[in-house]
């Protein structure tokens, strides 16, 4: 009886865009590739996210004429990311900055469109090597009708919450619809592109269900094979080489060689609780505030630690403070809703507090950095403070002016005649309060926040009011009724897992690659170590990585299984995390 049931070239585990951008690579470079899914649904969190990738020095700046270099994007990680340990090695940020460009050019060869987003800021525009312009990059709509049969596995993205079909960019300039002229447009661009692929009874996805869904169209069309609901058992060793995985299919165990390689991107352990509690250190935090994909739960990264793999980080997330009830559960509401009310913090008008009523950061600081912050502050939960005049003015999970009363009833946003009734509600110090709110006034009037400088960078002013003066990111708080909502450090993936070499290689605490086993995406600790570099950062990391792992995978000497069990193999199980 055969050893092996299935045999290709290269397995790949998970299907988000790192897994499909080295899937893709791997058939263009003609090896035989089989992507492992777990879930019913493909796309991982790239899916579910805004389907931007942030790549230095990418062709579609150098079209639009923006200066960048291999040189200004090293000076920008030296500059924010600095000195965190081997994840992010002078190796790996040369192999990010050098094959980024590389892997946006090969999509492009593949017939993968793309669009600068021309504006929107690294989250460090002041930074040494930051750019002001952007480096971040988009997928085009896509409609999903072209994947036959597997439009159905498609996993449904923010589009489908938001019901609109437009670029990140658009999205976030159709939150001030009412603003301007200018954003005016955008929405009713916005607007009728998605009428118009209703009448043509298009399924049209955008953001991240665009981009995974051309790749994986691309990726199908090109061969590659894709199991869906065929969750990774174990990863075969043998003589010291992962040799291939163990797969539960159909009820049913199936053993699959990979002759060169096997690439893990199967995200990592931000729906685990036990695995939270355990790595997250003074940031341990609920599964229950992670808005990662449901699949997000671990046993991949657990599976490459039992095989010797090396970690970092895996105290470390995606932080994105999110909008909450005060119990710190998510809002039952509609997703296009919540989504848009997370922006809230970036508008002109509203503050964050903790608990003694005091301001502790920038509110328009990168989501992740300001997750930080929190916990370092102990502002868990933190609240977001507002007016009734940012209510008629701001578009946030309502149209301006209608805040819906349910969420008034429901508890999710407190409201109250004065700020020290509001402070009362939620618990907050009334005098701290006041007196935070008299300063921030004073701040909105004169347009200097000379406490944590918001609006002073391009980043800052990008999420801002375009018709708001002198500082587009500051309105005083004076108008009664007050409001507040709890602010949580929720998530959107973790970032810590397994070492990687400028490879992709997976290492073991030695420092060694461990042969055949690479790694991309959630399950390796990010190259941005800490930081989130600009929009699309975690996406563009695992797409480039992806790429390289499959470039190397292709150039091993393909290794040919045998046909009978050797005494040197063993099979390295997972243990099953408590969910």
């Amino acid at each position: 009886m055969p050893d092996w049931d299935f045999t290709a070239d290269a397995v790949v585990v998970g299907s988000g865009g790192g897994a499909l951008v080295g899937a893709l690579l791997g058939r263009a470079k003609g090896l035989d590739v089989l992507v492992l899914e777990k879930t019913e649904l493909v796309g991982g969190s790239t899916a579910m996210s805004g389907g931007g990738l942030w790549i230095p020095n990418n062709p579609l700046m150098r079209a639009k004429g923006v200066a960048d270099s291999e040189q200004d994007a090293l000076q920008y990680f030296e500059a924010v990311v600095g000195a965190v340990g081997r994840a992010s090695s002078p190796e790996r940020r040369t192999a990010f900055v050098t094959n980024g460009p590389r892997m946006v050019a090969f999509l492009q060869e593949q017939g993968i469109p793309f669009r600068y987003a021309d504006g929107y800021p690294d989250n460090y525009p002041d930074a040494l090597g930051g750019k002001a312009r952007g480096r971040t990059i988009e997928a085009y709509p896509f409609d999903a009708r072209e994947l036959g049969p597997w439009q159905e596995k498609l996993r449904p993205g923010m589009s489908s919450g938001l019901g609109l079909i437009g670029f990140g960019t658009e999205l976030a300039a159709m939150t001030y619809y009412n603003r301007n002229i200018a954003n005016l447009l955008v929405a009713a661009k916005v607007f009728g592109r998605t009428q118009v692929g209703k009448v043509r009874h298009q399924a049209l996805v955008a953001n991240g269900a665009a981009l995974v869904g051309r790749l994986l169209h691309g990726a199908l069309e090109r061969g590659v094979q894709l199991w869906t609901e065929a969750p990774v058992q174990n990863l075969v060793i043998e003589d010291g080489r992962v040799a291939g995985v163990t797969v539960r299919r159909s009820d049913r165990e199936v053993r699959v060689a990979a002759r060169r390689g096997v690439l893990l991107a199967a995200g990592g352990f931000s729906r685990n609780d036990s695995m939270r509690a355990r790595y997250g250190a003074k940031r341990a935090t609920s599964a229950r505030w992670s808005i990662s994909n449901p699949g997000d739960t671990g046993e991949v990264l657990e599976m490459a630690m039992a095989a010797g793999a090396a970690t970092d980080l895996l105290d470390e997330a995606f932080w994105i403070p999110t909008h909450c009830m005060p119990d710190g559960s998510l809002p039952r509401y509609p997703s296009r809703q919540t989504s848009a009310f997370n922006r809230a913090r970036w508008r002109p008008g509203s503050i964050i507090v903790d608990s003694t009523g005091s301001r502790f950061a920038n509110e328009s600081m990168s989501f992740m950095e300001l997750g930080q912050v929190m916990f370092d502050r102990g502002a868990v939960p933190a609240w977001l403070i507002f007016d009734d005049a940012f209510r008629r003015r701001c578009l946030f999970g309502a149209l301006p002016g209608r805040l819906p009363e349910r969420w008034i009833t429901d508890g999710y946003v407190k409201r109250a005649p004065s700020l020290d009734a509001l402070a009362a509600d939620c618990g907050i110090d009334a005098r701290g309060l006041e007196a935070t709110v008299e300063r921030f006034n004073g701040f909105a009037r004169s347009g200097t926040d000379t406490d944590f400088h918001r609006g002073e960078n391009a980043y800052d002013r990008y999420m801002g009011d375009p018709s708001y003066r002198p500082n587009n990111c500051l309105a005083p708080i004076d108008r009664a009724p007050f409001y507040a909502v709890a602010v949580y450090p929720c998530d959107v993936g973790t970032c810590g897992g397994v070492l990687t070499d400028e490879h992709a290689r997976v290492l073991t605490d030695a420092g060694k690659p461990i042969p055949g086993l690479y790694a991309t995406g959630n399950v390796a600790a990010s190259v941005m170590g800490r930081h989130y570099l600009g929009a699309g950062g975690s996406i563009g990391h695992t797409c480039t990585f992806g790429f390289i792992a499959m470039s190397h995978i292709a150039e091993r000497q393909p290794r040919r299984p045998p046909r009978s069990e050797p005494s040197s193999s063993n099979v390295v199980a997972l243990w099953r995390p408590s969910c």
